[in-house]
């Protein structure tokens, strides 16, 4: 069950403080920046990710090809790739996708 419902955009969260990072989008807030470019971001684990890119942190590499990405996600999407799993499937009219968003652009 998800009880937190933003009034802006409808979308539902399972705890309080997720829908209030989530309204930090409509307010146009972006409380944590980044000391070397000064990106902004909604939230701090967002920006700690950020921050990988200067200090050239990579945690997660592809074993397949050695691409380092500083998320497991991204790996994890990236994989698909030379796997050609395409786990996003089109109910009407079949296509795949690698990801979701673009089943959802679809």
């Amino acid at each position: 069950e998800q009880p937190y419902r933003c009034e802006e955009c409808r979308k539902t969260f399972n705890q309080s403080s997720h829908l209030f990072h989530h309204q930090n989008i409509h307010r146009g807030e972006q409380p944590f920046f980044c000391p070397d470019c000064g990106k902004g971001f909604i939230q701090r684990c967002n920006l700690i990710t950020h921050c990988c890119i200067h200090t050239g942190e990579s945690s997660y590499e592809c074993p397949e090809c050695g691409k380092s990405f500083n998320q497991s996600s991204h790996l994890v999407t990236h994989q698909r790739m030379h796997t050609r799993d395409r786990p996003y499937e089109c109910p009407e009219c079949g296509k795949s996708f690698t990801q979701n968003s673009a089943l959802t652009s679809h």
